[in-house]
């Protein structure tokens, strides 16, 4: 059965999972992000991060469909960026990564953790869609490094959480097609991440 809930908690679910400073620009894209219940048998459960000396708070999954091309149009383009973060966690693995895709080489530090999480996430396409997004990664110096190195140093426990889903799925879904971890997207991200971090820390 489905569950109502008040609009205005889920905005405020919502907004939390950006920095207060992005609060006038959230509650603009909020405007234009249709009503919808979030799961009624799995609430969004935010999972917390730190991203630049602010803790944030972002959903774990949310149930809104898509606002109408016509409806984005007024949107600025950071607007927009924190639309596809949203969306990022949408239920659908196809929404997920059509979002994903529009924001994984922005370089603003509060979209890195919705491009941290699809790492650590089951579907493959998205693993290969970050990998593509974020060449940088192989470049020691890189402004990619730097900001993933950043947001990882600050938020250690998350990253580990990262690591053991990216092997649980792995070991659970892709085993079969990669025999070797090493060679799995996800593993090649996590080696990327690792390295961006210890280059940000100054040891491994």
């Amino acid at each position: 059965m489905q569950i109502s809930q008040d609009p205005s908690n889920v905005a405020n679910v919502l907004a939390a999972a950006f920095p207060s400073c992005l609060a006038d620009d959230v509650r603009d894209v909020l405007a234009v992000v249709p009503d919808a219940g979030l799961s009624p048998v799995s609430p969004v459960s935010p999972f917390e991060v730190e991203v630049q000396g602010e803790t944030v708070a972002i959903p774990s999954r949310i149930y809104n469909d898509e606002p109408e091309a016509d409806r984005q149009q007024p949107l600025t383009s950071t607007q927009r960026v924190i639309l596809h973060c949203l969306y990022t966690r949408h239920h659908d693995g196809r929404v997920r990564q059509r979002h994903l895709e529009q924001i994984v080489a922005c370089g603003e530090p509060w979209v890195v953790p919705f491009v941290l999480q699809l790492a650590g996430e089951y579907v493959l396409e998205i693993l290969e869609a970050i990998v593509r997004g974020l060449p940088g990664m192989s470049a020691p110096g890189s402004a990619q490094r730097r900001l993933y190195g950043e947001f990882i140093a600050r938020n250690p426990a998350f990253f580990a959480r990262t690591e053991r889903r990216v092997v649980s799925y792995w070991s659970c879904y892709y085993r079969w097609k990669y025999a070797e971890f090493g060679t799995y997207p996800g593993s090649v991200l996590l080696e990327a991440f690792r390295a961006a971090a210890g280059e940000r820390v100054g040891r491994p």
